[in-house]
């Protein structure tokens, strides 16, 4: 019985957009910040980044279209939380391409 793969598979386009979205650093650190936390508000973002409110709202914008957080707004108030399954599916892709097992 092959082993079970628990984590969705990706697509070629989502693998793309994921690779893309994690190559930015302004990005990454965003990311890495937001999985500090279960739910990153916003403000915590704006505040730590050392950039303009609409600098981290393009950058939020890629990760969520990329697949890499959801967003929750509560009032006025927005948060994210890094989806924790699409990383993971996208490091077991990324180690099955460069591993050679199987065809990209």
């Amino acid at each position: 019985m092959p082993p079970r793969n628990p984590q969705p598979a990706l697509t070629p386009r989502q693998f793309q957009a994921v690779a893309k979205a994690v190559a930015d650093p302004r990005r990454m650190a965003l990311l890495e910040s937001i999985g500090q936390e279960r739910e990153c508000p916003c403000q915590k973002l704006c505040s730590e980044a050392g950039v303009t409110k609409g600098t981290v709202s393009h950058h939020i914008r890629e990760l969520v279209r990329a697949g890499l957080i959801e967003e929750r707004r509560e009032g006025q108030y927005m948060f994210y939380e890094v989806r924790r399954d699409v990383m993971a599916a996208y490091a077991a892709e990324l180690l099955r391409r460069v591993s050679g097992l199987g065809s990209a």
